[in-house]
């Protein structure tokens, strides 16, 4: 039957509450796709804020299916919800070394779903998050309204699941959430080093966050550098470290910098609730 599926153009599986059939089952299950289908992906929700329990689930021995990423959900409430918690609290899940996940990199990163409470935050905390989501490791799921901060806090019986309306989408553009979901979603959509790089973290502290996106993979290589500041008041970053001489292009104003080797630095003014992304 999902064979069949994926011949009328399904792209992706989404596997719901894959934990209540057995291991070997999914093994089985994936190993049929994927005799037909090599590259098919497949996504699995185990609701589970331990890593370690929904590990598994990616191991090859197992299917190799990705997982929703529980873990960082958490931290990502506590970042960009009601606590404001800094940065360094996202570190912990985000396994870029020692990972008990087959790769952290193909897990789906999000910050509610249908399930639970929808994020409880105001405009800017929409903002902050996307802006992580889109340059972060992983591959981010937006759940229907949360590009509009509909329903904003609501739990999953007390109108999370609320109807959306065409009326609601008509209206989405005026929205500031959705203008620069908009605006980091393309970033990304045009940024190889963005969507499958590996992230070298340099600062993730309080309102601030410094990381590279590097990717390197049969003639293709990008360097991106990611600034994010979720505080209300621009920030000013001095970056030095791992900087390449050459000439890097901002992604947002398409202005350049050109490093030499004799002072590799790179110094840029991120606005309130703002991100940068530089390319190399």
């Amino acid at each position: 039957a999902y064979l069949q599926w994926i011949e009328q153009g399904a792209s992706a599986f989404r596997i719901d509450t894959i934990k209540h059939m057995p291991l070997g089952f999914w093994k089985s299950f994936s190993d049929r796709i994927r005799a037909q289908h090599p590259d098919f992906f497949l996504f699995a929700e185990a609701y589970d804020y331990n890593a370690d329990k929904i590990a598994p689930f990616t191991w090859p021995e197992n299917g190799k299916i990705s997982v929703l990423d529980f873990p960082l959900k958490d931290k990502l409430d506590k970042a960009f919800g009601q606590q404001q918690a800094g940065y360094q609290i996202l570190e912990p899940a985000l396994y870029l070394g020692s990972s008990p996940y087959q790769n952290a990199y193909e897990l789906m990163t999000f910050y509610d779903n249908h399930d639970m409470p929808r994020l409880n935050a105001d405009d800017n905390g929409f903002i902050d998050a996307h802006n992580w989501l889109f340059t972060a490791r992983g591959i981010p799921v937006i759940y229907y309204g949360s590009e509009t901060g509909f329903m904003r806090g609501k739990a999953e019986h007390e109108g999370n699941r609320n109807y959306y309306g065409q009326a609601r989408i008509d209206a989405g553009a005026a929205s500031p959430i959705y203008r620069s979901l908009q605006r980091i979603a393309e970033i990304r959509r045009h940024t190889i080093a963005l969507q499958k790089g590996l992230q070298i973290n340099l600062l993730l502290d309080n309102d601030r966050a410094a990381f590279y996106r590097v990717y390197q993979h049969k003639g293709v290589n990008q360097s991106a550098l990611v600034l994010l500041n979720k505080s209300g008041q621009a920030q000013e970053f001095s970056i030095d470290a791992l900087v390449e001489s050459g000439v890097w292009r901002s992604a947002i104003s398409r202005k350049t910098s050109a490093i030499n080797k004799k002072n590799p630095r790179l110094s840029i003014r991120v606005p309130a609730h703002g991100v940068e992304v530089l390319t190399l």
